[in-house]
């Protein structure tokens, strides 16, 4: 199963000096039942860029709590064993909470199969939708603009021996 876990520059560099993304429980997003639900489709590769883009947006929320964090979005994605990612029950279509599972233990950097960062050039909107997040989560319609902005910039795929080069 392909998992998505949400990440700053600074985790990413911890995870690449521990060998290891941990220690567990560890949040990450997934292709869900409720996930498909959602997204109403049955395409995998919708539905993967759909969990990779709510996996995004906990890493926005990460930045944002993270002030000496650079201002880009970081996302790690992963292969591991079905059933080791388990979704919560008790948040059913919570749309917080779609796509989102949870990884009991360490998760391998052997086990990576990509990372996804925003360019450079994403910074100044990530940083604008950071500070912007808690005023969007209240429903301000100004701040949710500036959330959005931050969203409307691909996440680049970078292959798992470029990790020092990010860093």
């Amino acid at each position: 199963m392909r998992v998505y876990v949400p990440l700053t520059l600074p985790r990413l560099a911890e995870a690449h000096k521990a060998g290891e993304l941990g220690p567990g429980p560890l949040v990450a997003y997934a292709v869900t039942p409720a996930l498909r639900e959602w997204y109403v489709s049955d395409d995998i590769e919708e539905l993967e860029y759909a969990a990779l883009n709510r996996a995004a947006l906990a890493s926005l929320r990460l930045v944002a709590g993270d002030p000496g964090a650079a201002r880009r979005r970081v996302v790690l994605a992963a292969d591991v064993p079905d059933g080791a990612a388990v979704a919560d029950p008790d948040r059913g279509l919570d749309e917080g909470a779609l796509g989102e599972v949870r990884l009991a233990s360490a998760l391998p950097l052997a086990k990576a199969a990509a990372v996804h960062v925003d360019s450079v050039e994403a910074e100044g909107d990530v940083a604008a939708a950071a500070a912007a997040l808690g005023a969007a989560d209240l429903g301000d319609a100004d701040a949710g603009f500036l959330v959005d902005g931050a969203e409307g910039h691909e996440l680049l795929w970078f292959a798992t021996q470029e990790i020092p080069g990010l860093l």
